[in-house]
């Protein structure tokens, strides 16, 4: 028992009709040393029995008694253990988090980057494949030529797509283990749409939403308030937020060239072929950064979209509390983290620590990351 001890509330509630079913046919005796419990009924036997010991025949009827008793308790105590033993296996195999995950990235996209702030803070292990973003034949086996992909291998191996959808996916698969990666990705149906720009895309339904029933929806999100605030602000970084790294990063001729450095530095380039995306790919960011501050209507100075975002992001945290989540992160959190923290080591970082209020709550999220403390 005392092994299940940390999960006894949650299998009780869920488990209820098999436990109680027991619990009630059988009342409890100790049994001294193991720490265990096993459940017999001896007070209307002993009713019964003692009248007739006192009137003869005793010896033969106590002996009796005893045997029964012994046998009835035996059996009640090996019949307990067994029920516990297939208990704890269930619980192993429930709460079982080894996966077999690989990552295909770019490591400066910040998509990528939200996938790989939620798998370092849970402790997941994973593989990564860095993707050549000109070439691409690191995902030539897909037909979704995005990233990030991420593949789950098991019983049969699992194609993620698309970090929301993988974020939402492992997060309710971690909860809620009584179904596999298979069964629980049918919860984000990909569908067909139309874009503003009137450019076909795939889209997935509920991919903000971590898929719980109402036992688990009280345990992660005791708040009535914070899972749609969840929701809220994972869109958010989706929508706004991360359209204004780019902008940011390519801001400048200068600020082009030292981010196309650093990507050139950290992906999957070769010696000529990183030559060429340096000098060419910095100058063409430079220009589409300038058509997306028109596309997404920035201010001429798109610093100070950045600095009200951030700055939007921390209020809505407040002051009562270190994380979105709380005392500890949540898949808000997360991303936020994820998303801003593709522009470290460069001067948009900087000064975006320097001219907001992020930098507290950025410290205590690579804190978080760091210690993996979502493993618990």
């Amino acid at each position: 028992m005392r092994k299940l001890a940390p999960v006894n509330r949650r299998f009780l509630q869920i488990h209820s009709g098999r436990i109680g079913a027991v619990a009630v046919r059988v009342p409890r005796v100790s049994l001294k040393g193991t720490g265990l419990a096993h459940w017999t009924n001896v007070t209307g036997l002993r009713s019964k029995i003692l009248p007739a010991a006192r009137r003869g025949g005793g010896g033969r009827i106590a002996g009796c008694v005893f045997l029964m008793g012994s046998g009835l308790g035996i059996y009640q105590t090996m019949k307990f253990y067994f029920q516990q033993h297939r208990a704890e296996e269930d619980f192993s195999h429930m709460f079982d988090t080894e996966l077999k995950l690989t990552l295909y990235q770019y490591k400066t996209c910040p998509f990528c980057s939200k996938v790989r702030a939620f798998l370092d803070y849970h402790g997941l292990p994973y593989e990564i494949v860095e993707v050549n973003p000109v070439l691409r034949q690191e995902i030539e086996w897909s037909t979704y030529k995005k990233v990030p992909i991420l593949v789950v291998d098991g019983t049969q191996s699992v194609q993620l797509n698309d970090s929301s959808v993988i974020i939402s996916t492992l997060k309710t698969y971690l909860i809620n283990k009584d179904k596999s990666i298979q069964q629980t990705v049918m919860y984000y149906p990909e569908y067909k749409t139309t874009n503003a720009r009137g450019k076909e895309v795939t889209e997935y339904s509920n991919k903000y939403w971590v898929m719980l029933n109402e036992i688990e929806i009280e345990d992660v999100y005791p708040c009535k308030t914070t899972r749609r605030e969840e929701v809220k602000w994972r869109q958010w970084a989706d929508d706004w937020l991360v359209h204004l790294i780019s902008p940011n990063v390519y801001r400048t001729p200068t600020e082009a060239l030292a981010s196309f450095d650093y990507i050139v530095r950290e992906g999957k380039f070769g010696p000529v072929e990183g030559v060429f995306a340096k000098y060419v790919g910095a100058a063409a960011m430079y220009v589409i950064s300038k058509l997306l501050k028109f596309r997404h209507g920035l201010q001429d100075d798109v610093r100070q979209d950045l600095y009200r975002a951030v700055n939007e992001w921390v209020s809505a945290i407040g002051r009562k509390r270190k994380f979105m989540g709380g005392q500890q992160p949540n898949l808000a959190d997360l991303a936020v983290y994820g998303v801003l923290r593709v522009m470290e080591g460069l001067k948009a970082f900087d000064d975006m620590m320097e001219n907001t209020r992020v930098k507290n709550w950025y410290k205590r999220m690579e804190r978080a990351i760091q210690e993996q403390r979502g493993q618990s």
